[in-house]
């Protein structure tokens, strides 16, 4: 039930629940704890069947709006409402998805898309009386709908992608038509500035991710393990370069150190790894082991030694922050915004990207020193407590929405307190069923 003074806002969110998305399913469940009334909302169905689903994403899935029907003719009657309703809003909104295509014509089925998703989602939000609507990686669906309908928006960035091709992304007439944008790091605001007139500078708020220290809890460390364990969690994706990774394994094997490493996730690398595991002869040192819900990730996690990631372009990885709360020792690449949660020597250790033999040796200078492993363990987690706390971090974004949303109270601390309570205590017992 609405609550007066409630902010209530649609979240638009490119698949929900999903593997690679948890950070997305626990920053919606917080807001919700702080007392905020999220709608959320996915283009597509989860990547699992819901009896797959963790109780938390079930629960999620039950509350989700899903935009893209099962069946094709079901987008038929919001299409029609919503020309009968606003004729000259769909028009207006087919022809801005018809002029996204003028520079790039083989984008037009996408931006056609991108139109027939707005409005359904459009249509959903009057039905439900929402008049704001929040997007994580769906932002071209957001900036349709607000032409056609009389709805706000706002986007969170994550990076890099966005900065990569900022034209084709439309990253300068996203910030124009939002009302406020959400950078998870410095470094995205130091883009969406790049990419921003300057006017609209003071709708950058910077928001960063995070995770509950309380549900990563620190696991005991081992000091002379046998194999040493090495852990990367993450999409099997070039721009993850974990065939650079692999590549320092096979160097540290050469070099005769038990070494094992298990790649946490699934992705269009998958098959270009594995045989480059097997032509490597490293089947029996490196495993993959797919996507994994939270419970099991946090299964592996107790297991590791290290944390390696070699990526090419990240945002600020919540998997980094994940293994930096229970005290594992991080290597990581020196990018994007990852020296902002990692800072090289004191958290963890940054190497440079693409080099195998500086991956190599950092990740040999963490086996060869146990004392090495728990002091940045230690760090890591400190900084992880002291920066990316998902309590503090969510309701530092439940005050933007506060402030930048129209007719919204403010939460008071005591609120905020005793919700972010409340949410902790909540997934601690999402954790442990």
């Amino acid at each position: 039930m609405k609550s007066e003074g409630q902010i209530r806002v649609a979240y638009l969110i490119g698949q929900y629940p999903a593997f690679n998305h948890t950070f997305t399913l626990r920053e919606v469940r917080g807001l919700r704890a702080l007392g905020l009334d999220i709608r959320p909302a996915s283009i597509l169905a989860p990547d699992r069947p819901p009896e797959k689903l963790t109780p938390d994403e079930l629960d999620e899935y039950q509350r989700t709006f899903f935009v893209k029907p099962a069946n094709p003719l079901a987008a038929l009657a919001p299409h029609l409402r919503t020309l009968l309703s606003h004729p000259m809003g769909y028009l207006r909104g087919l022809a801005s998805a018809l002029k996204l295509s003028f520079s790039a014509p083989r984008k037009t089925p996408n931006n056609l898309l991108y139109f027939v998703e707005a409005i359904i989602l459009g249509d959903w939000m009057k039905r439900e009386r929402l008049t704001h609507v929040h997007s994580h990686f769906t932002s071209t669906v957001c900036l349709v709908a607000a032409r056609v309908f009389p709805v706000t928006m706002s986007i969170t960035i994550h990076g890099p992608e966005e900065f990569n091709d900022p034209e084709g992304f439309l990253l300068s007439e996203k910030v124009r038509a939002s009302s406020f944008i959400c950078a998870i790091s410095n470094f995205a605001r130091s883009q969406l500035m790049r990419y921003s007139a300057s006017e609209d500078w003071d709708k950058l708020e910077v928001s960063p991710l995070g995770v509950d220290p309380s549900v990563y809890a620190p696991r005991p460390p081992r000091e002379a393990p046998s194999p040493f364990e090495v852990i990367c969690v993450g999409r099997l994706a070039p721009v993850k370069a974990q065939h650079v990774l692999i590549a320092a394994i096979e160097r540290l094997v050469k070099q005769g150190r038990d070494v094992h490493l298990r790649l946490v996730g699934d992705g269009p690398d998958r098959a270009s790894l594995e045989r480059a595991v097997a032509a490597r002869g490293l089947k029996a040192g490196i495993h993959f082991e797919g996507w994994r819900n939270q419970p099991e990730v946090l299964a592996l996690y107790q297991r590791a030694d290290l944390f390696a990631l070699a990526s090419f372009a990240e945002g600020v990885p919540v998997v980094l922050m994940e293994a930096m709360a229970m005290e594992i020792p991080c290597v990581a690449t020196r990018i994007n915004g990852i020296p902002e949660l990692i800072r090289d020597g004191v958290d963890g250790l940054l190497v440079s990207p693409s080099d195998e033999e500086e991956m190599a040796d950092a990740i040999a200078r963490m086996m060869d020193d146990a004392a090495l492993r728990v002091r940045l363990g230690e760090a890591g987690r400190r900084r992880v407590c002291e920066k990316y706390d998902l309590a503090r971090n969510t309701a530092r974004l439940a005050d933007i929405f506060s402030r930048r949303l129209a007719g919204a109270a403010s939460l008071s601390g005591h609120q905020v307190s005793e919700s972010g309570q409340d949410f902790r205590r909540g997934l601690t017992a999402d954790a442990a069923e």
